[in-house]
C-alpha cells in the first residue's frame, strides 16, 4: 500500500469521490471482505460487492487473496493507498496554467502552481513506485508570525533574493547528465480554526 496515490483518471476520480465509496476506501485501510463491510456500513454484501469491483475496476483496491468460507470464495480487499488526492489532470480541460497567471503575489497563481506541482508529482510518483524506485525530492514546512504587512513584505523580498542566489550558484545547464528539478517557494496566511456556524476563514492582501 502507498502512503499517498494521485488520481488522474476522471472515472477514478468520479469513484473516490462518492460518499459511500469513499467510506469503502477508508475501512479498507485494513484488509477486508465484502461481507465484513457490509455489516460496517449497513448495506447487503451484494450492494457492497458492486462498489468494490468499481473501486477494483479503477485500481484503488487490490485483491490480497481469495478464501473459502463454507459454500463462498471470499475476496479479501485493501486499498492501494492510505489516502488519495486527485490531479487537476482529472480535469485536464479547466486545469489552471501558470503560463497564464503569473504574478508572485496572486493567490490564483499560487493555485495553479500548487495544481502543477500535485499533476508532475504524482506522475514522477506512479512512475517512480512501478519502478520500485525511490523520488528524490525535498519539501520543507514552518510558520512564521509577521508584525505587520511591511515585515512580510521585507521577508519576502529577502526570501526572493536568497533563493535567487542560491538558484544562480547551484543551477549548471552545461552539466553532462544533470537533472532538471522545479523549485516552488510558497508563502500564504494559516487558516484560522472556525467558530462552529462561522464563515470560511478569508484574509485579504492589503
Amino acid at each position: 500500500m502507498q502512503d499517498v496515490m494521485v488520481i488522474e483518471d476522471p472515472a477514478a476520480a468520479a469513484a473516490s469521490l462518492d460518499p459511500l465509496r469513499a467510506r469503502l476506501l477508508r475501512e479498507l485501510a485494513a484488509p477486508s471482505s465484502a461481507a465484513a463491510l457490509a455489516a460496517k456500513v449497513g448495506l447487503p454484501r451484494q450492494k457492497v460487492n458492486y462498489h468494490l469491483r468499481s473501486l477494483e475496476d479503477h485500481g484503488l483496491v487490490a485483491l490480497l487473496e481469495e478464501r473459502r468460507k463454507g459454500n463462498v470464495m471470499e475476496r479479501v480487499l485493501q486499498a492501494t493507498a492510505a489516502s488519495y488526492i486527485i490531479s487537476p489532470a482529472a480535469l485536464a480541460v479547466v486545469e489552471p496554467d501558470p503560463e497564464h497567471l503569473r504574478d508572485r503575489f496572486s493567490a490564483y497563481w499560487l493555485l495553479a502552481l500548487a495544481a502543477r506541482t500535485v499533476r508532475e508529482v504524482g506522475r514522477l510518483l506512479a512512475g517512480a513506485v512501478a519502478a520500485g524506485k525511490q523520488l528524490a525530492t525535498y519539501a520543507a514546512d514552518g510558520e512564521i508570525t509577521f508584525a505587520s504587512a511591511a515585515s512580510r513584505a521585507a521577508f519576502a523580498t529577502e526570501l526572493g533574493a536568497e533563493v535567487a542566489r542560491l538558484a544562480a550558484k547551484y543551477h549548471d545547464p552545461s552539466a553532462t547528465g544533470g537533472r532538471r528539478h522545479r523549485l516552488v517557494v510558497v508563502l500564504h496566511p494559516v487558516l484560522k480554526p472556525e467558530a462552529a456556524g462561522s464563515a470560511p476563514d478569508q484574509e485579504i492582501q492589503p
